[in-house]
C-alpha cells in the first residue's frame, strides 16, 4: 500500500478525467467555477462522492478528519448565528452550568454543537499519524538511506504545503474586501497598497513559527491559528524519527512515550503530545500487523472489545469539556467535571487541551477498531470530506463572514452588527424559529444554501490551490535535488 504524508493519506484525484484540457486542474477548476448549479446537484449525488477502487485499509482516517472538520464548520455556524442569545457561553459551557440545560450541551449530544474544539485534537493526532506512517515502515525494514532521504523530502515540502494555500486564500480574501465595500463589517484600507501591506506584515509574523509573543491569530482568517501548530507539531515528529531511527523497539517506543509525558505534564506542549501520540499509534500498527508487539499488549486481547467501546465513549464525555473559559474553577463548578478537574497537570494552561488530548488519541484509536464506527467514517460523504478537508477548513470562516451573515439575517437571526453593513438584508425572508437550540427551523434552512455552497467553494479550492500546492512541492524539491549534468570539480586549497 502507497502512503502520502502530504495529504491525509494518498493525495489524488477522486473525480474522473477527460482526454483533453478538461483533464487539467485549471481546467477541472473553471468547469465548477462556470457551472456551480450543476456542481450543487452532483454534490447531492452519492455518485460524486464516490471514489473508484477499493478503500484504503486506512480509509476511515480520511473520513475521521473529513467528519471533524464538519463540526468546526458547526460549531462557527452555531455560534455566529446566535451570537444575540450569547451562545457561545451556552454551547461552550458544560451541561448545567450557571443553571442552563440544553439539549445541545448534554454530554456525547454536545459534540454534534460544539465539537470543533474536539476536532483540533483529532486533526494533530491524525498528522502525526500520517507524516510518521512511512517512515516508521522504513525504520522497522531497517531501510535506514531511505529514511533520510523520505525525510529530507517530507521537511522541505511541509511549510510550503501548509502556508502556501492559507497565503492563496488570505490573499483572495483580502483582495475581495478591498473592492466590494460592505462585504464584511471590517473596514478595508483607504488604498489597496495600504491594505496589501497590512496583510503582508502580519503573514509574515503568522508564518514565522519561531517568533515570541504577538497574537495566534492571523486576522484574515482567524480559524488558520492551528496552522503554526500544525508545522511545529510536524517538526516535532520528523526530527524525533530521525533521532529514535536507530533505536531498537522497545526503546524507540519508550522515548515516544516519554516524550507524550514531557509534552503534556511537564512544559506546555499539549499540541506537540497530540503528534507524538499520533506517531505512537503508527508504531504500534505497524507492530502489530508485523505480529511484533511487545508482549505486554496481549494481556488485554481478552478485554479488547470493552476496552474499545470504553475509550470510544470516554473520548465522546471528555471531548465535550468545557471550552468557555481557561479557568480551572469554572470547570470545577460544571456538573460532571467536579473530580475530573484535579487530574489536569499544572504544566497545561488551557484547561481544555488536557482532556481533548485524551478524547483525540481515544477516538482515533476506536474509530479504526470499532467496526460500525469505522464503517460511518468510510461513508462516501465522509471520504468526500476528508478530500475536501483542509480547503473546507480554509473557506468556511470567509464564507460565513460574508455570505453566511447575510442568509443569517435574511432569515432571521440578526445581530447588532447588521445595523452597519446589512441593514437591508434583516428578516427579509424571515423564518420561524421553533426548534430547541442550534436544531431551530432558520437555522436548519439556512444550512440548506450555506453548507453546499461551503463545500462548492471548498471543491474549487482544492483543485486550484490545493492540488497545485502538493504538486508545486514536489517539483521544487525534485528541481532542487536533481543530479548534476557533469560532474563537480573538487574544490582544492582548503583546509579544516
Amino acid at each position: 500500500m502507497t502512503f502520502d504524508q502530504e495529504a491525509l493519506l494518498e493525495k489524488v484525484s477522486w473525480f474522473e478525467l477527460g482526454p483533453n484540457w478538461k483533464s487539467t486542474i485549471y481546467g477541472r477548476a473553471a468547469q465548477w467555477a462556470y457551472n456551480p448549479v450543476r456542481h450543487f446537484r452532483s454534490l447531492l449525488s452519492t455518485k460524486s462522492w464516490r471514489r473508484s477502487g477499493t478503500l484504503r485499509p486506512t480509509a476511515y482516517l480520511d473520513g475521521l478528519r473529513g467528519f471533524a472538520a464538519l463540526l468546526v464548520y458547526i460549531l462557527h455556524n452555531q455560534v455566529w448565528a446566535h451570537d444575540s442569545l450569547k451562545s457561545d457561553k451556552i454551547f461552550e459551557n458544560g451541561f448545567g452550568y450557571d443553571r442552563q440545560f440544553y439539549f445541545a450541551t448534554l454530554p456525547g449530544i454536545r459534540t454534534f454543537f460544539s465539537g470543533g474544539h474536539f476536532a483540533v485534537a483529532v486533526f494533530f493526532v491524525i498528522s502525526g499519524y500520517v507524516l510518521s506512517h512511512k517512515p516508521l515502515r522504513l525504520i522497522h525494514d531497517g531501510e535506514l538511506v531511505k529514511l533520510g532521504d523520505n525525510l529530507a523530502s517530507a521537511f522541505f515540502r511541509r511549510w510550503l504545503r501548509l502556508y502556501l494555500p492559507v497565503i492563496a486564500t488570505t490573499f483572495v480574501w483580502m483582495t475581495l474586501n478591498y473592492l466590494i465595500r460592505g462585504l464584511t463589517i471590517n473596514k478595508a484600507e483607504p488604498r489597496y497598497l495600504d491594505e496589501f501591506t497590512l496583510w503582508y506584515n502580519e503573514l509574515k509574523g503568522f508564518s514565522f513559527i519561531f517568533r515570541l509573543g504577538g497574537e495566534p491569530w492571523f486576522t484574515y482568517n482567524f480559524h488558520v491559528w492551528t496552522i503554526p501548530l500544525e508545522f511545529k507539531g510536524s517538526i516535532v515528529v520528523f526530527t524525533s524519527l530521525l533521532a529514535f531511527s536507530r533505536c531498537t523497539r522497545n526503546t524507540r517506543l519508550w522515548c515516544q512515550l516519554g516524550l507524550v509525558y514531557y509534552f503534556l505534564y511537564i512544559v506546555d506542549g499539549w499540541y506537540c503530545s497530540l503528534f507524538v501520540a499520533g506517531m505512537l499509534l503508527c508504531d504500534l500498527d505497524l507492530l502489530a500487523q508485523s505480529d511484533n508487539l511487545p508482549d505486554f499488549f496481549n494481556l488485554f486481547q481478552p478485554h479488547k472489545d470493552s476496552i474499545l467501546i470504553g475509550m470510544f465513549v470516554v473520548g465522546l464525555y471528555l471531548g465535550g469539556v468545557p471550552a468557555f473559559s481557561p479557568d480551572l474553577q469554572v470547570l470545577r463548578d460544571s456538573p460532571g467535571w467536579y473530580y475530573l478537574s484535579f487530574l489536569k497537570p499544572q504544566a497545561v494552561f488551557m484547561v481544555k487541551s488536557f482532556y481533548l488530548f485524551w478524547a483525540g488519541i481515544f477516538m482515533v484509536v476506536a474509530s479504526g477498531r470499532i467496526s460500525w464506527l469505522r464503517g460511518f467514517f468510510e461513508l462516501p460523504f465522509n471520504q468526500y470530506l476528508g478530500r475536501v478537508s483542509y480547503a473546507f477548513y480554509l473557506v468556511h470562516g470567509p464564507v460565513l463572514w460574508c455570505i453566511g451573515d447575510r442568509v443569517y439575517a435574511a432569515v432571521g437571526w440578526t445581530r447588532a452588527a447588521h445595523a452597519i453593513n446589512i441593514s437591508s438584508w434583516a428578516n427579509v425572508a424571515r423564518l420561524p424559529n421553533f426548534g430547541p437550540l442550534g436544531l431551530e427551523f432558520n437555522f436548519l434552512a439556512a444550512q440548506l444554501i450555506l453548507l453546499p455552497l461551503t463545500l462548492w467553494f471548498a471543491k474549487v479550492v482544492t483543485v486550484l490551490i490545493d492540488d497545485p500546492t502538493i504538486q508545486f512541492s514536489r517539483w521544487l524539491y525534485t528541481k532542487a535535488t536533481k543530479p548534476a549534468t557533469s560532474p563537480l570539480r573538487p574544490i582544492t586549497g582548503l583546509s579544516a
